[in-house]
């Protein structure tokens, strides 16, 4: 009889301390995406476009943790599926009716620009990857390097649109999309500028 009591408590023990780490467990988890979440956040202030920032990156918290690098590269990312997309839209819209000469020959060289900033944020992440060890100065500044020239033809891009004889509603959906392509490939530059300081 005794021997099933002590059965019975040593059952129960485990079961409470089974069910305290559960709970602990459980708690944790929040917090651990709330801290993700926060680092972001504050990494983001450092950006030209902090909210963009926040509100493009927040969603793959878990993946980026609390890592400077993570951060940087889910940013390049980020910059390059915009780009991608951007770029796409932007070859349908070339080929569509009632453009002027003028805004065709916008467009064409706006899809040029685009595909050397997908070329430069492509190279860029793949360096990313490899950022680690003794070569960690020169990977770096050549993944500076390239975001810089992918933010340069976005600029020349956002320009080839400034001008009055671009027709309204083109001007405005396309110019919108680059500029938004522009910040984010701003932000990414001064997250990956940030993890270049922190490794000095």
């Amino acid at each position: 009889m005794e021997g099933s009591c002590n059965n019975h408590y040593n059952f129960v023990t485990a079961f409470l301390i089974l069910l305290a780490f559960t709970t602990a467990a459980s708690a944790a988890r929040p917090a651990t995406g709330h801290i993700n979440t926060e680092f972001i956040r504050t990494s983001c202030k450092s950006t030209t476009y902090p909210n963009l920032c926040f509100s493009s990156l927040s969603s793959r918290s878990s993946a980026i943790g609390v890592s400077p690098q993570l951060l940087a590269h889910e940013s390049l990312s980020v910059s390059l599926e915009t780009a991608q997309a951007t770029s796409a839209m932007m070859i349908k819209v070339a080929h569509s009716q009632g453009m002027t000469p003028r805004e065709v020959g916008a467009m064409q060289d706006c899809v040029e620009e685009l595909s050397d900033t997908v070329s430069e944020l492509r190279k860029s992440l793949g360096e990313m990857k490899q950022l680690r060890g003794r070569d960690f100065d020169m990977k770096i500044s050549d993944i500076q390097t390239w975001v810089s020239a992918a933010l340069t033809n976005e600029d020349t891009c956002t320009e080839e649109f400034a001008g009055k004889a671009m027709n309204g509603k083109v001007k405005t959906v396309v110019r919108g999309k680059i500029v938004e392509v522009a910040h984010m490939t701003s932000n990414a530059l001064a997250l990956i500028n940030s993890l270049d300081a922190l490794h000095g």
